[in-house]
């Protein structure tokens, strides 16, 4: 294999010229796997299979990954590294794991393979070599129980988007009948709406009827909803509003079951609680999608802290970026790392000392996505984080201050859940009187840099040094 000794020979019969000693051998018994759909091929380093084989293929059926690591067994290999593809790479990686390979798995941008002929084979052997010699770097992944977790909230939020699709569905149907029920009930899926949507199911046409299944809490008058359920009922439409409905309840069902998977997992995790209670503040308002347990609860079980103390961090988003990220933050060195590895960071194109862009590099990372949300529900919030996103809104626009927003966001959790602290909201008050401050420094300074001095008084003004 290429690049395997320091005084083999070329296949022109000259001898290499050896090595650099910065560029020597790491991992020595070190595997390359390029993964596939229907088959694996997987390099060795040479000399190490008793048939004289460096590469072999394996299928991808169970007996054959096992037949696959026995054969990484039979030849000493201790670290394996394999291109992330697709969902194939998943059962090969865990049962490596679970024989206790330390197994890497590697983005594809950093396995771009020299110019020249592409096959598998020469794939796999490229990915051995690169990390034979420390070249590689794994992604991230949590520990197993984290995993777990993690692929339970995964399928969940699938059962939310499809569950939300079918309520468009509904919405379609009843637009198709002329029936506005959407103009007049804020959520088809409240108690009116379905009060209603069952009604019409069940036969009834009257507007008045129907109108009188409106929920004294619903601000439109009967006479207003009676108005808009005048519609026309072709029976082609009624099916489809028939069929919507029932997959709507059919996924609330499948959601109320995975609830109960999640918080049953939740309880195997060690408690990190010391025994503290949570403090008492007034519940939110509980909205379609959220979980039908106490997360908050088992928040403070699994982290030790109150993420939900941090303005616009709800449980259940809480809950999601801590399925992502796990709770050991010494994986990342700092909160500057934290924030960069999920692309809330903004970029540094630089060359020639010129700064070419500062956008902020893209990212499909599912934590970074929950706190841009969390971010963006802090517009109206009347606290020193609402009173920052609003001033970098004003600032930059919009999309930057959200992402500076989430920043912030994951730099609290970054140290509330490296040292256990806690967070304190000073107020919006509190962040306007500091931002005057540093608004008064700045112009101090730059008062005195020109020969001048800020006097004050009832209105700035600025006299000679």
């Amino acid at each position: 294999m290429p690049g395997s000794g320091t005084n083999d020979r070329s296949r022109h019969g000259r001898r290499r010229a050896p090595l650099p000693p910065e560029l020597r051998r790491v991992n020595v018994n070190a595997a390359g796997i390029d993964i596939g759909a229907g088959h694996h091929y997987v390099a060795v380093p040479e000399g190490r299979d008793p048939q004289g084989r460096a590469v072999r293929q394996f299928g991808c059926f169970t007996g054959e990954l096992c037949a696959l690591g026995d054969w990484l067994w039979q030849c000493g290999v201790e670290t394996v590294a394999m291109e992330s593809t697709g969902v194939y790479w998943i059962p090969l990686f865990e049962l490596l794991a679970e024989r206790g390979f330390d197994v890497k798995l590697v983005d594809p941008r950093r396995l771009k393979n020299v110019p020249g002929r592409k096959s598998d084979v020469l794939d796999c052997q490229w990915i051995q070599q690169l990390h034979t010699f420390g070249l590689l770097s794994g992604a991230f992944r949590p520990d197993d129980q984290i995993c777990v977790l993690r692929s339970y909230l995964r399928q969940r939020a699938m059962l939310v988007r499809y569950a939300s699709d079918h309520i468009r569905h509904m919405q379609k149907a009843l637009e198709q009948m002329n029936v506005k029920l959407t103009q007049v009930v804020t959520d088809i899926t409240g108690v009116t709406g379905m009060g209603i949507i069952r009604a019409i199911l069940g036969g009834e046409r009257d507007p008045k009827r129907l109108a009188a299944l409106r929920d004294e809490r619903c601000k439109n008058t009967e006479e207003t909803i009676a108005r808009a359920l005048e519609g026309n009922w072709r029976s082609e439409h009624l099916f489809e509003l028939r069929q919507a409905v029932e997959l709507v309840a059919f996924y609330e069902k499948q959601l109320a079951a995975c609830d109960k998977a999640i918080e049953a997992h939740l309880r195997r995790f060690e408690d990190k609680s010391g025994g503290q209670a949570l403090p008492v503040w007034r519940k939110p308002k509980s909205r379609r999608g959220d979980p039908g347990f106490d997360a908050r609860l088992h928040l403070l079980r699994l982290t030790g802290v109150d993420l939900t103390a941090i303005d616009g961090i709800e449980a259940h988003t809480a809950l999601k970026v801590v399925s992502e990220i796990g709770v050991d933050m010494s994986r990342w060195s700092n909160e500057k790392c934290f924030a960069s590895w999920l692309g809330l960071s903004p970029g540094s194109k630089i060359t020639g000392g010129k700064l070419l862009s500062g956008r902020t590099k893209p990212c499909a990372n599912r934590a970074a996505t929950a706190l841009r949300l969390a971010a963006w529900s802090l517009h109206r919030n009347r606290s020193a984080l609402g009173a920052y996103y609003r001033r970098m809104k004003a600032r930059l626009g919009p999309a930057k201050a959200i992402t500076a927003t989430a920043h912030k966001l994951a730099r609290l959790i970054y140290r509330m859940m490296k040292f256990g602290t806690t967070y304190v909201d000073r107020g919006q008050e509190y962040y306007e009187l500091r931002y005057r401050e540093r608004i008064l420094r700045n112009v101090s300074r730059r008062a005195r840099e020109l020969g001048y001095k800020l006097v004050k008084s009832d209105e700035l003004s600025l006299a000679p040094a």
